[in-house]
């Protein structure tokens, strides 16, 4: 790893840039899809637990290769360094456009809907995405130690919320079994829904990775990037599995299988209006910080790879802050946001995310990245290997069901590697 910068990001700023990233629209519109799809409570929780543990393992096997390949740009570096250059610029080209523009378009889409269920009435924002996006773009590119101050106090903030309607939630439901709802079901155990259905759920507790993006800015880095992810996962994980059992024992599974907004509807069973507009507050603060996190981790890889001439050498600019690769993803977002069918661009964002990572992942085979020199990575082989096949089994069973998305991933992978040929040409 580099050498300590007192400068540096802190451990604290680092775990809580993981919890930001990954707390956004997923956990708290995953569950009505599921619910639809499984027809079980206990299933879906069930789905939220392997979720976690498959993030968890993706976060060990992550520290153990940013060990041994240090610097910022995440997947991209990764697989430059270990495979071929070719590779790594795919894994950048995925996370431009699956990994941080088509969520942040979400998240925008996600935080007009839930401010306006957090106002009330038929109220409709048209262009708060938009704004959001922007206002982040603009923050970010302003100051790196502004945008880590937003960050982490947000993210504190939004915990603490969270935990409150958990209490609610568990005050609620402790209610007398005559008063208590019954949402208990039977259904059949279905693998083809489940693996689909943890797709889904991947996409939501995507971002346990974002520190090893700015690895090279972490003070003392060897000690805080491992404890970071796994801090960071580990604390994402215990509060999704618990918010989202709240969601589905909130009420019937008729009322809840299929909605978007699954944790309004939760609410408003458990308490009423005043719960309905209090949790739409909670979750319209949560995509805010998500926007904010992701504009600020995804164009230090874009700018990495403008550095090493495999992007426009412009985007490389920027001392403590690439602005002009956050001009790009503030651009690239506001069209998705504007332009892309959002249940498409999750099926898309979900099933090439995944592969991107189990590529990264499966590098920890390499004998080459065997040799160098780094701590052993904890549980391995078998958390790596686990890893690796629940992300490509699942991504198996979404090609089956879900084959126009998959096609668009193989699609947007073509094009990268054109791309790749003309900058190389280029620079040659």
């Amino acid at each position: 790893m580099k050498t300590d910068r007192p400068d540096g990001i802190g451990l604290r700023a680092a775990t809580l840039l993981v919890a930001g990233n990954m707390i956004g629209v997923g956990a708290f519109t995953t569950s009505g899809f599921a619910l639809a799809d499984l027809g079980s409570p206990e299933q879906v929780i069930l789905a939220w637990v392997v979720g976690g543990a498959i993030a968890l393992c993706g976060a060990l096997s992550y520290a153990g290769i940013a060990a041994r390949l240090p610097g910022n740009g995440g997947e991209y570096l990764f697989l430059s360094r270990a495979v071929h250059p070719l590779l790594g610029f795919l894994a950048g080209w995925v996370s431009l456009f699956a990994g941080f523009t088509a969520p942040i378009a979400v998240a925008a889409h996600g935080l007009e809907a839930y401010l306006a269920a957090a106002l009330g009435g038929d109220l409709t924002l048209p262009g708060l995405g938009a704004f959001a996006i922007v206002a982040c773009g603009l923050l970010h590119a302003a100051s790196r130690s502004g945008g880590l101050r937003l960050q982490s106090g947000a993210v504190l903030a939004k915990g603490i919320a969270i935990l409150l309607f958990l209490a609610l939630g568990a005050w609620t439901l402790a209610r007398p079994a005559s008063d208590a709802v019954e949402v208990a079901s039977s259904a059949e155990f279905r693998l083809p829904a489940f693996a689909v259905t943890l797709v889904w759920i991947s996409f939501a507790y995507s971002g346990w990775n974002a520190a090893v993006y700015v690895a090279g800015e972490l003070d003392r880095p060897a000690w805080t990037l491992p404890r970071a992810l796994v801090l960071g996962t580990l604390a994402v994980s215990l509060l999704y599995v618990s918010l989202n059992a709240v969601f589905v024992s909130s009420a019937p599974v008729e009322s809840l299988a299929g909605r978007a907004d699954v944790g309004a509807v939760a609410a408003e069973a458990l308490g009423g209006r005043w719960a309905r507009a209090a949790l739409a507050g909670i979750v319209t603060l949560g995509l805010f910080t998500s926007i904010s996190a992701m504009v600020m981790v995804g164009p230090r890889v874009y700018a990495q790879m403008a550095a090493d001439g495999l992007l426009p050498s412009v985007l490389a600019g920027g001392d403590e802050s690439p602005r002009p690769a956050i001009g790009l993803q503030v651009v690239l977002s506001l069209a998705a946001y504007l332009l892309a069918d959002l249940r498409a661009l999750l099926d898309y964002a979900g099933f090439m995310l995944g592969l991107s990572a189990a590529a990264t992942v499966a590098t920890l085979f390499l004998p080459s990245v065997r040799r160098l020199a780094g701590p052993p990575v904890w549980g391995a082989p078998f958390v790596p290997l686990a890893f690796i096949g629940a992300t490509v089994g699942s991504s198996a069973f979404l090609v089956l069901r879900e084959p126009v998305e998959a096609a668009f991933g193989l699609l947007t992978v073509a094009v990268g590697a054109l791309v790749y040929a003309f900058m190389r040409r280029r620079v040659g």
